[in-house]
């Protein structure tokens, strides 16, 4: 426990000086990118990891939180007002989102999320007159929280790092809690779960309302990153990034997620500028892992260390 204590406190500490040992804007902005998308990989995970539920249309709650907000904050609401709405809106689609999803489960739940990303990527392409279509919609300015400026790249990244912080310690205890284990239940044994007396549909909607509340705080994040959103922003290939980070990191694990986001973020921004064909290797870094840590890179790290401390141990052995 105290070994842990010191590693969390060393890599906190890591973080909170990013701003001050990077000082290119760029990078730093980079850096909060990785944050808000290793949250929504966070949130996509206590679907996928968690609950066993393969969803193709997590990206639907940016675009809903982000065109949200904007169009109330045009609307004459206060910035508090609109963003507490437009994650409360945004959430509640979400859970209108799991009861027509959980009709179905595996390929049909797939299908079903899907096509739902598509439907609220189809409004924000189509609805002109709301969305401004393919030319999106701008964000007028950061907000101001608590009185703090945020405008600036190291104040807007240690903002986004207090919020990522708040919602990873929240979704740990979470998934460690009594609902936790019944969700993992309701993943592993349904049928028994139910024998026991548990309302397995009833935890896996709960779990889909709370994927899409931290979803919907990621795409707040995003629109105050960006300033701007479009229906790319929630297109199928995003939600899919999203997936993969999930998978490439180790689904099964807490903090694969976040390794699978930072190196896909990594990938799409830095190697892009030296890399034409990223995509190619982007696809060919997901086929070595499979390949060779077919749970993710966090399990498959665990187990190699696993592996080398036994190994002098066996030699030692008469």
């Amino acid at each position: 426990m105290t070994r842990n204590a010191i590693l969390l406190f060393a890599i906190g500490l890591a973080l909170l000086t990013v701003p001050l040992v990077i000082v290119s804007d760029f990078y730093v902005n980079l850096a909060s990118q990785v944050l808000i998308y290793a949250l929504l990989a966070v949130s996509l995970n206590l679907l996928l990891g968690y609950g066993g539920m393969v969803s193709l249309g997590h990206g639907s709650f940016v675009g809903l939180a982000s065109y949200a907000a904007v169009l109330l904050l045009n609307a004459g609401y206060g910035q508090l007002p609109s963003a507490t709405l437009a994650i409360l809106f945004s959430t509640a689609c979400g859970g209108l989102f799991g009861l027509l999803a959980l009709r179905a489960s595996g390929i049909g739940f797939l299908m079903i999320t899907l096509a739902l990303g598509q439907i609220v990527w189809g409004i924000a392409y189509r609805a002109n007159t709301l969305t401004e279509g393919d030319n999106g919609l701008r964000f007028p300015a950061r907000p101001h929280p608590f009185g703090l400026d945020i405008a600036s790249a190291a104040k807007f990244y240690w903002f986004t790092l207090a919020i990522f912080a708040i919602a990873l310690f929240v979704i740990w205890r979470l998934t460690r809690s009594p609902f936790g284990a019944a969700l993992q239940g309701a993943r592993d044994q349904p049928r028994r779960m139910r024998m026991l007396g548990h309302n397995v549909w009833l935890i896996q909607w709960l779990a889909f309302v709370l994927s899409a509340f931290w979803g919907s705080v990621a795409g707040l994040l995003y629109v105050y990153y960006n300033l701007f959103i479009s229906p790319h922003a929630i297109s199928l290939q995003q939600s899919a990034e999203v997936l993969l980070m999930a998978i490439l990191g180790g689904a099964s694990t807490f903090l694969g997620p976040i390794v699978g986001a930072v190196i896909i973020t990594l990938v799409k921004n830095v190697v892009s500028s030296y890399v034409d064909r990223w995509n190619t290797l982007l696809g060919a870094i997901f086929v070595i892992v499979i390949l060779f840590m077919p749970f993710g890179i966090v399990p498959g790290v665990r187990q190699l260390w696993a592996r080398l401390r036994r190994a002098p141990k066996a030699r030692s052995a008469p």
